[in-house]
């Protein structure tokens, strides 16, 4: 797949979801085959303002090609400005979000709010796409709730306004992230664009994924939860969608090493006091499912040391061997 001039490998891409998709869990997904990442989402009113938070988050790496930037707000011109002050980061991609469901950003203008004002999304959409020299893509819902399904409207108005791709989530902002997937509000999308169309929502395994490209005829997948403490569902995904092949679900070793591995990343991006902190959510993830589980993530939720995280793992392997 292209977006303009710039090509995703595989089709297979990392969702943009916050407080997770940080630099370290983003590199992990590559080496195991992700095709395309996009960073944290990141206010536009917070960078223009010079917030360092907010420039933390827009950093990527040299494995990161080709990656984008995601942003939020509700005002064109302060996203046109972050847009073209974003560049120095080098994204091959600029990515817009309008659909995020959580309260303290739909709630104050910003990601999902914007499906109930697809005038002023378009506006946004054009300031962006007209600021910078890259691609722009708009990443947004099934609409706001049950009653006001819009996204193949909205999707025209984003198309029209300058967008290159477009990634659906096949939810209303109501739902959260309950109930299904809408397979059909994706294909009705796909059916009414030119340009290319992301599906998002339950890609959890192959047959899933299998799913959202049998249904919706989309042209790639973006991944979220399903990648949560299972970086190596992109090679799995590659080797079934690409070769036909099914790989062997990772073992317990493996599955500790790259916790390790990951939390690793945390620490030399972000030192070791913020890390172990993040690590506790990340873990909550790697052991899900695992004998003794629950007593694991009590123990882990009161370490502050990556020795004794290395510990804990030895003991989790041993305990279910």
């Amino acid at each position: 797949m292209k977006i303009k001039n710039v090509e995703i490998k595989n089709g297979i891409c990392l969702a943009p979801m916050a407080g997770i998709a940080d630099r370290a869990f983003r590199e992990l997904c590559i080496s195991y085959g992700a095709g395309y990442t996009v960073s944290e989402m990141v206010s536009a009113k917070g960078f223009t303002m010079g917030d360092k938070k907010s420039r933390a988050l827009l950093h990527l790496g040299q494995t990161e090609k080709p990656a984008g930037i995601q942003l939020f707000g509700d005002h064109p011109e302060i996203m046109a400005e972050a847009a073209q002050k974003s560049l120095e980061f080098s994204p091959q991609i600029i990515d817009i979000n309008m659909g995020c469901p959580a309260p303290k950003i739909a709630m104050n203008g910003g990601g999902a709010s914007l499906m109930k004002n697809p005038d002023l999304a378009g506006e946004i959409i054009k300031a962006v796409s007209n600021a910078v020299d890259i691609p722009v893509t708009v990443k947004f819902r099934k609409g706001w709730d049950d009653d006001t399904v819009n996204a193949v409207a909205f999707a025209e108005i984003a198309e029209k306004n300058g967008a290159a791709a477009i990634t659906v989530h096949g939810r209303t902002r109501k739902q959260m992230y309950s109930g299904k997937v809408d397979y059909a509000i994706i294909a009705q999308v796909k059916k009414a664009v030119s340009i290319p169309v992301v599906g998002n929502g339950d890609i959890i395994d192959e047959q899933s994924a299998a799913m959202m490209f049998e249904k919706t005829n989309c042209d790639a997948i973006m991944i979220g939860r399903g990648a949560l403490g299972n970086p190596w569902l992109f090679q799995k995904l590659n080797a079934y969608l690409g070769e036909c092949r099914v790989l062997p679900d990772a073992g317990i070793s493996e599955k500790m090493l790259v916790m390790l591995k990951h939390i690793q990343k945390i620490i030399d991006y972000k030192g070791e006091y913020t890390a172990m902190r993040e690590a506790r959510h990340h873990a909550a993830y790697y052991t899900k499912g695992l004998r003794g589980g629950a007593a694991f993530r009590r123990e882990i939720s009161q370490i502050e040391k990556f020795e004794q995280l290395q510990e804990l793992a030895y003991r989790i392997v041993k305990e279910n061997e």
